[in-house]
């Protein structure tokens, strides 16, 4: 009689990141009283809600979700945002950076980019809504100063992060305490890659707005990257205009986010090619990091995600 073989509980590397991220969601829907999801239409964001819809199925997904909007979004992306979030029978709740230049409480940087300014703005809708925890989908491998931040980001009254006064978060223990006025960000995503988001968008089929995949573009070519001609950006002097074959591997404003040449026109064409590159997706095409070497740190200290 051949003996029954013991079953196998091992997970593979995605399930374990998957088991991970909503875990630290229940964690936070357990611990906090006003969480709030940040919701932009990218593909980090979108997996965040995806994660989120399996955490807490057959029910809602019991908290928000905010965007600051800048106004120099890409059309497709805000598009897919709002259908999303219809589909979902979610509450979105914009942050409005045009509204703010309006009524004064920000001033727009004289290079028109809106990037700096989403800070206060977001901010103000902290302290507006009374959120305590806030999920958002950054990601360790992105960049340095998200390399060294928690899951579990405490920020002080005033938003701001201390890089050299975190809490530990041994054996995945997270700490929740917080005062009033002060609030966590938290950060499912932190031990993902992007080669991991794209097998996961993969597994599950994640609808994705089109503007991930191979597409021809009107671009420039600008300090080496290549930006979309639009209505934020102008060819200058010595700029020439040019149809090419490009994707985008991360998206924020118009103004500052470039793309990549690509033929990758499907999910697994996107996995062999971010497979085989060598450079991270902020690196490669996010203008508003090549500020300074500190830009992302900065800006966080700031408030910023």
């Amino acid at each position: 009689m051949t003996e029954p073989r013991p079953a196998s509980y091992r997970f593979s590397q995605l399930a374990a990141l998957e088991a991970e991220a909503i875990f630290i969601m229940r964690e936070v829907v357990a611990e906090f009283e006003r969480p709030v999801l940040m919701f932009s239409g990218g593909k980090d964001s979108i997996v965040m809600l995806r994660l989120a819809e399996k955490a807490f199925a057959p029910a809602r997904i019991p908290f928000p979700v905010l965007h600051v909007d800048t106004g120099h979004n890409f059309a497709e992306v805000l598009a897919f945002r709002d259908r999303r979030v219809a589909e979902l029978g979610l509450q979105l709740i914009v942050a409005s950076v045009p509204e703010a230049i309006s009524n004064g409480s920000v001033s727009e940087p004289a290079d028109g980019t809106r990037n700096r300014i989403q800070t206060p703005v977001l901010l103000d809708a902290v302290e507006k809504y009374r959120f305590d925890a806030l999920f958002g989908g950054a990601r360790r491998d992105e960049e340095k100063a998200r390399a060294k931040e928690r899951v579990f980001s405490f920020r002080d009254e005033f938003g701001q992060w201390d890089p050299r006064n975190q809490r530990p978060e041994l054996w995945s223990l997270y700490n929740a305490r917080h005062a009033n006025g002060e609030s966590i960000r938290v950060f499912p995503l932190s031990n993902w890659t992007e080669l991991d988001i794209w097998h996961y968008i993969a597994a599950e089929q994640v609808a994705l707005p089109s503007i991930y995949f191979a597409h021809d573009r009107e671009v420039i070519t600008r300090d080496g990257m290549l930006y979309a001609v639009n209505e934020f950006i102008t060819p200058r002097h010595g700029e020439t205009p040019q149809v090419k074959r490009v994707r985008y591997r991360t998206v924020g404003d118009a103004s500052l986010t470039a793309a990549v040449a690509s033929d990758a026109d499907t999910v697994d064409k996107v996995v062999a090619e971010v497979a085989a590159t060598r450079l991270t997706e902020r690196g490669a095409t996010r203008g508003d990091d090549r500020v300074s070497e500190a830009a992302m740190e900065d800006r966080k200290k700031e408030g910023y995600f």
